[in-house]
């Protein structure tokens, strides 16, 4: 497209008077989409609304980040008050009250004794961030052997150079492989089609996989790794449920071995498993955890780390004014990040999310598992209020026909999410037990035109 072409629609739309190109977009195909454009105008509840006004059901809170559901009164009120009264504040040697309110709201709902939060702004933020105290903890005990990474194949940990090295998506990896970090390794994924095809909940085969961190420690030597990261849930490789014992063994073996364990929680965090973590749902307590998307109900970009007392502890040594980590972002702990988030913690407790997305997971896993027999499916996937409904790949095609999916639901009226071959379901957690059936009805009758 000629950077002076203007764009016509059927409708009237602002975009007729600009152009499409001058926007490189995130992980899309950018020509296809800027010939075929998808544009949401404004949200609310569980429906976005098309610059077209088409109401489209979201059936992925956003990108997994829209818990409490889209246009939250409360939450642009608490920004618009906040910016107002403090637009910025310095977080380097600086603090503002709303900062220190947030992480004594936040520790109080954590398991165990994760006890500490450290501000950022993204997922991939949260990620590299956990990465560097698990290496600074380990050199501040005098460990200092200990500076390999462990992540796992088909792994997401954002897009930072950390989360990708850990990471284990191909495609995330390959033109940066010559600048990946040098001392990491991976665990084998989980997935195990063959064994566990349709599944509900955590299958029951592949608790064995976490031995793999046995053998990763006799071959690099337990005293030279520093973490393990893992996703409690994998999310955007396709929703990789694990395995019963899984999670536990892994924490068992990094006990064993002085090994920090770190869960990614940017998705599962806040609710979407029916708990408010997933440390809590699975009763396996991380010594790190990385959090972002629903702590904000995305009106603010916002993450966090959360880490235990005595990984916070080993930093507090030497001289008082001395800093003790050098590390940190301009935007740490933004005051208008924290005031969407604790309002966004409000509604969660006022409205009791994490117990309603329990209450109805039942119901959606049967939605869900009722696409058994819709056409291309080899499997089906879920746990709390996420979903995954595998397809045959096209021949020679892989991806296409998930794709063909998408643009097809989205002209129903419904937003879903592909990854591969995978349609990935994670709606907000006020989603009615109506809107899980239109979800279902929808996407069996799209994967019924699908070639």
């Amino acid at each position: 497209m000629d950077k002076t072409e203007t764009i016509t629609r059927p409708s009237p739309s602002k975009l007729e008077v600009n152009t499409l190109e001058p926007y490189w977009m995130p992980f899309t195909g950018n020509r296809h989409f800027k010939r075929n454009p998808r544009l949401l105008a404004s949200a609310a509840g569980m429906y976005y609304t098309s610059d077209d006004g088409r109401k489209i059901l979201d059936g992925c809170a956003g990108l997994w980040c829209v818990n409490a559901g889209h246009g939250r009164r409360e939450i642009t009120e608490a920004i618009q008050r906040q910016a107002s009264e403090l637009d910025y504040a310095p977080s380097f040697q600086m603090g503002h009250p709303l900062a220190f309110e947030l992480a004594a709201r936040l520790t109080a709902t954590l398991p165990g004794d994760l006890d500490h939060v450290f501000y950022c702004n993204s997922g991939s933020e949260a990620v590299d961030t956990a990465l560097k105290i698990a290496l600074a903890y380990h050199q501040a005990k005098g460990d200092f052997r200990r500076t390999r990474l462990i992540g796992r194949e088909r792994a997401y940990h954002g897009v930072g150079f950390g989360g990708i090295s850990v990471g284990g998506i191909t495609y995330n990896r390959r033109a940066y492989a010559a600048a990946l970090l040098p001392q990491v390794d991976h665990l084998p994924h989980t997935h195990d089609l063959a064994k566990n095809a349709f599944s509900r909940g955590q299958p029951g085969h592949g608790a064995h996989f976490a031995d793999a961190l046995e053998q990763l420690c006799a071959l690099h030597g337990a005293d030279t790794i520093a973490a393990v990261i893992v996703e409690p849930v994998a999310g955007s490789t396709g929703v990789l449920v694990p395995p019963q014992g899984y999670l536990e063994k892994l924490r068992q073996i990094c006990d064993k071995h002085g090994i920090l364990l770190i869960f990614d929680e940017v998705i599962t965090g806040f609710g979407r498993l029916g708990a408010p973590f997933a440390a809590e749902y699975f009763g396996v307590l991380p010594d790190l955890m990385s959090v972002a998307k629903g702590l904000t109900n995305a009106a603010v970009p916002m993450g966090a780390v959360f880490a235990r007392k005595p990984v916070y502890d080993a930093f507090m040594q030497g001289p008082e004014n001395a800093i003790e980590l050098f590390h940190g972002y301009t935007y740490s702990g933004h005051p208008l990040a924290c005031a969407a988030a604790l309002a966004t913690l409000e509604i969660h407790r006022r409205e009791g999310l994490a117990e309603r997305a329990k209450s109805i997971a039942g119901y959606w896993e049967d939605a869900i598992h009722s696409l058994k027999d819709a056409r291309h499916v080899i499997d089906l996937r879920n746990l709390g209020i996420i979903g995954a409904i595998e397809l045959a790949p096209r021949p020679g095609q892989p991806g296409a026909r998930a794709f063909e999916t998408f643009l097809e639901c989205f002209g129903r009226g419904l937003l879903i999410r592909v990854t591969g071959d995978t349609i990935a379901l994670s709606p907000p957690l006020i989603v009615e037990k109506a809107e899980i059936d239109r979800m279902a009805e929808t996407i069996r009758a799209v994967l019924a035109t699908v070639s």
